[in-house]
Parts: C-alpha cells; sequence; structure tokens
C-alpha cells in the first residue's frame, strides 16, 4: 500500500468533479463520457495483468448513466446534474466502497498486486484492507454529503454571487482535511497492525 496505487480508482471521479465545472452545455454529460472512456482503458489494462477491479466497474456503470441520462434528458436534467450530480456522485462512491467491503474492500484487489498470494488469505491482510477500504468509504462519502450541503445552501442563496463561509469549508477545508488524514493513515496502518499481529508482541493474527 506504499504507493497508493488504489488512487488511481479515483482518477475517472476526480476528471469528472473538474471537468464537469469548466464545461457549459451538457457539461455534465461530457465530463461522465470522459470518465466512461478512462474507465474502460483501466479494464481493459486491468484485464491484460491482474483483472478487473470493482472499483472501475462501478465507475462504469455508474458514469454511463450519467452520460445517458445527460445527453438524453435536455438541458433542464443537465442543469440538476451540474448542481446536485456532481456532489451526489461522491456519496454514491463512499456508498458504494463501504458496499464493497464485506464482500471485497477495494483495496485489497491493489495490495494483492504486491503481497504474495500465500498471504491473501491472513487474517492481517483481510483485517487491514477492510479497515482501509472502510475509512477511505467514510471519508469520501462525508465529502460528498459536504458537497450536497453546499449545492443546498447555494439552491437557497438569496444572492448566488455572494461569497458563502460555509463553501470555503465544505468544499476545500473538508475535503483536504479528510484525505489528508486518509494518506497518512493509509501510510500507517498497515504496519501498526503488522507489527501487533508478529509474535511476541501481544497480539494474535487473528485479531
Amino acid at each position: 500500500m506504499e504507493n497508493f496505487t488504489f488512487v488511481l480508482g479515483f482518477l475517472p471521479w476526480i476528471v469528472f468533479a473538474v471537468v464537469a465545472q469548466r464545461l457549459d452545455a451538457n457539461g455534465v454529460a461530457w465530463s461522465a463520457t470522459i470518465a466512461v472512456v478512462m474507465t474502460v482503458v483501466a479494464l481493459v489494462a486491468a484485464h491484460r495483468s491482474h483483472g478487473p477491479k470493482i472499483l472501475n466497474i462501478g465507475s462504469l456503470v455508474l458514469f454511463a448513466v450519467i452520460a445517458v441520462v445527460g445527453f438524453v434528458g435536455g438541458p433542464a436534467v443537465d442543469g440538476w446534474l451540474f448542481e446536485w450530480g456532481r456532489p451526489l456522485v461522491g456519496v454514491l462512491l463512499g456508498l458504494y466502497v463501504l458496499a464493497t467491503v464485506p464482500v471485497m474492500p477495494f483495496t485489497e484487489e491493489y495490495a494483492r498486486q504486491a503481497v504474495p498470494r500465500e498471504h491473501w488469505g491472513s487474517p492481517t491482510f483481510r483485517r487491514i484492507n477492510r479497515v482501509l477500504s472502510a475509512a477511505w468509504g467514510a471519508a469520501i462519502l462525508v465529502i460528498g454529503l459536504a458537497g450536497l450541503v453546499v449545492a443546498a445552501l447555494d439552491a437557497h442563496a438569496v444572492d448566488p454571487s455572494r461569497f458563502h463561509p460555509a463553501d470555503l469549508l465544505l468544499n476545500w477545508v473538508v475535503p483536504i482535511a479528510l484525505i489528508w488524514g486518509m494518506v497518512k493513515f493509509t501510510a500507517a496502518y498497515p504496519a501498526r497492525v503488522g507489527n501487533e499481529a508478529r509474535p511476541g508482541t501481544g497480539a494474535a493474527d487473528s485479531r
């Protein structure tokens, strides 16, 4: 996990969020299309090496739906997607990551690329990836919910052009703080659990 290779799975989501704010007509639909292309490329590359990732599969389905709805729905739907769809995507991503934890923690698929096969079924390996995936899912969910709050504040604002302190807090401070905290946690947690599980440290590997 030291290389944070799993962050590559978030690239389509990051590009979607950035590009959707830069385009005008059908901006969300076009940004979702770009995300679909990126996800397909990632799936093809993964198929040739370690197999498709569960995060990529979920991304493909969601962005394909957004692209179709955006292009077919017209300006009114595209406007709704721009206002509410972008933050809602973060909520859906967080919920998806959390829902896959009991089945296949998304970080485990990336960790397997660097960990010998004989360790994949160990309680320590599974524990580390369940915790990391759940933590990332919760952090992404909070970021998405923060974006929805900002969208709600903007929708009810008397003067939409007026700066609101909540925008700075929820759009920038909260996401940056959460991501920074998760990066630190992801770097430290595996080593900490590994040390606890080693003989003579007072912790059993089956914890």
